[in-house]
């Protein structure tokens, strides 16, 4: 097995994936909409979203060389870390199925499309629909008054698991776990689970998309999202579900294991890591969040990061700086994952078609992300590593 090689392309702009993203889009590919699964097994199980209604998922099932490959993707949606947000959630569609639609749009890496997703278009398809608030990663319950509320999110995954399993997923020649955003974060907490679920012969790999969320110290020299995660733990009793040669390295601060980039060095299932190295998401919450912004003098960068002025692009600079620090040891020692970590102003990327595979699609080494392209090369066998934007550069 080859070393991971590194790819650097010179001085890419910022501005320029700002601006590719807002391009229209060449195809005019709808998607296709795939209908709901209500899981009927899961309440023997105990598995309920957070107001009590029974978890979902949406499947598209393969075909032809790919009917005995299978892509699960969670559902991303951020979190709930007290009763108050948690109870309102619950009246929303993150929290519970009731208020979902009833069809999901299957795009990017979702696609049936061939021409706009060759490596996965004949796969069976999955989405696991997100309403427990803690990346499926909870296992508790509180009494809120005359009602319950249900942090179940752990056994929410083994109640789809095992309603797929004598769907075929049992069977799996191929699989990939994947995930946005808070899903994203789902994909590294539960990928050796995953592949434990599948057959010892079976090619598993996982990759999460937006999800490597990063122990920040935000413009007020805070932790906010270390303080935010802590709590999540505790109120959704997540800390049992954590890997426990993570916690155990870590005690007495278990929680730090919520954070991918300390649980990442204990996955032993093959890894592919899909980021942005300015995250929106995680600039604007993590970064330069309310509560570290209380005069506003961040408000015009984050609504336009053309509107950054120079020391507020070195703070992003530094904060690309720290999220390639954090993945270093991955991509030193990693021999069976990889990387595309591009310097686009975004979030999420595989699941819109726009920038999983179209004209504008973000490239590394004017690559896409794509097999045929160079990302999932590793589903091949092979492992290769892409971190664009040497520097950030602010159009006059």
């Amino acid at each position: 097995m080859k070393t991971p090689r590194l790819y650097l392309t010179a001085a890419m702009v910022l501005l320029v994936c700002v601006a590719s993203s807002l391009l229209p889009l060449v195809s005019s590919d709808p998607g296709r909409r795939v209908s709901m699964t209500l899981v009927r097994g899961a309440a023997a199980l105990g598995a309920f979203c957070l107001d009590g209604s029974l978890p979902a998922y949406h499947l598209d099932r393969g075909f032809g060389a790919g009917s005995n490959n299978w892509l699960l993707q969670f559902e991303g949606g951020g979190w709930c870390n007290d009763i108050a947000s948690c109870v309102d959630r619950s009246k929303t569609r993150r929290g519970s199925t009731r208020f979902m639609s009833k069809t999901a749009v299957f795009t990017g890496i979702l696609s049936n499309n061939a021409s706009l997703n060759p490596d996965f278009y004949n796969w069976n398809k999955v989405r696991l629909r997100y309403c427990d608030g803690a990346s499926f990663a909870g296992d508790t319950q509180f009494r809120n008054g005359t009602s319950m509320l249900y942090f179940r999110g752990q056994r929410i995954w083994k109640a789809i698991i095992l309603d797929l399993l004598p769907k075929g997923l049992g069977k799996a020649r191929k699989a990939l776990l994947t995930g946005c955003s808070a899903g994203g974060l789902s994909t590294f907490l539960h990928c050796d689970n995953f592949k434990n679920y599948l057959p010892k012969t079976a090619n598993v790999k996982c990759m999460s998309d937006a999800g490597f969320f990063l122990d920040a110290i935000d413009v007020a020299a805070n932790r906010t999202m270390r303080s935010f995660y802590t709590k999540l733990v505790s109120l959704q009793g997540i800390q049992k579900n954590l890997d426990s040669n993570c916690t155990r390295v870590f005690y007495p601060e278990p929680s730090l294991c919520f954070f991918p980039q300390y649980a990442l060095r204990f996955i032993r299932t093959p890894m592919f890591i899909l980021n942005s190295a300015y995250d929106v998401f995680q600039f604007h919450h993590g970064l330069v969040p309310s509560s570290a912004d209380l005069t506003g003098r961040w408000k015009r960068c984050k609504l336009n990061v053309t509107a950054c002025n120079p020391h507020q692009l070195d703070v992003l600079q530094g904060f690309r700086t720290d999220m390639l620090g954090a993945l270093m040891n991955f991509f030193r020692n990693s021999t069976r994952g990889g990387m595309f970590i591009n310097s686009c102003f975004d979030h999420c990327q595989s699941a819109l078609q726009e920038t999983w595979l179209s004209p504008t699609s973000p490239r590394i080494h004017n690559k896409f992300l794509t097999v045929s392209g160079f990302g999932f090369r590793q589903l091949l066998g092979r492992s290769e590593i892409g971190i664009s934007g040497d520097e950030m550069e602010q159009k006059k």
